[in-house]
């Protein structure tokens, strides 16, 4: 699909109407949905004053999951969509929205990566689902990428990231109007 060719509001169409049909499913193994989890990372982010680039990853983190219901069957074992990461950034690059965006995407998964590296204790802390992951997705990085990693523009912000996507689990937490996000993604596309 030639996604240049649509307007603004067809863009955020595709996008929420994802979250809509399959935001309810179950969040590969942890007690919230995938709506509920992202929403809760968008919160996190907003709580602790961050702009609205940042908050709209946090809430777009993990959209490459819900590919899985557009053809895309390369799974973790039935912990959600292989390199979600990677095919989200590029989701959102080609319906324009900022680098910025799209990397804290992209880096949410090189967070884990590197801290579980850098901090061994981090392993212990993360979710049985999220420690099943990490071996689908390159385990701990090694020195030269941990590196390379924490030379990134947008290092501290992944991290962050990193951290609101392992607290975004808390059952019963109402979902906020996705309208507050459609409109912040209008400013920003």
């Amino acid at each position: 699909m030639d996604f240049q060719l649509l307007t603004k509001e067809e863009k955020l169409d595709l996008i929420f109407e994802l979250y809509e049909k399959h935001g309810q499913e179950d969040y590969i193994g942890e007690p919230v949905s995938q709506i509920e989890h992202m929403c809760q990372s968008a919160q996190l982010a907003e709580a602790q004053g961050y702009d609205e680039e940042v908050i709209l990853a946090a809430f777009f983190h993990d959209i490459g999951h819900l590919f899985a219901h557009l053809g895309v069957d390369d799974q973790m074992g039935g912990f959600g969509v292989k390199r979600h990461e990677q095919i989200g950034a590029d989701y959102l690059r080609q319906l324009g929205f900022s680098e910025k965006i799209a990397r804290l995407v992209e880096n949410h998964v090189q967070a884990k990566r590197y801290l579980t590296y850098r901090f061994a204790e981090y392993f212990e802390k993360l979710s049985e689902a999220s420690r099943q992951t990490l071996n689908y997705q390159g385990g701990p990085m090694n020195e030269e990428e941990a590196r390379l990693f924490e030379s990134d523009p947008l290092f501290e912000a992944s991290l962050k990231m990193r951290t609101w996507d392992e607290e975004a689990k808390e059952e019963f937490v109402p979902v906020p109007d996705l309208k507050k996000y459609r409109e912040m993604a209008f400013k920003l596309l």
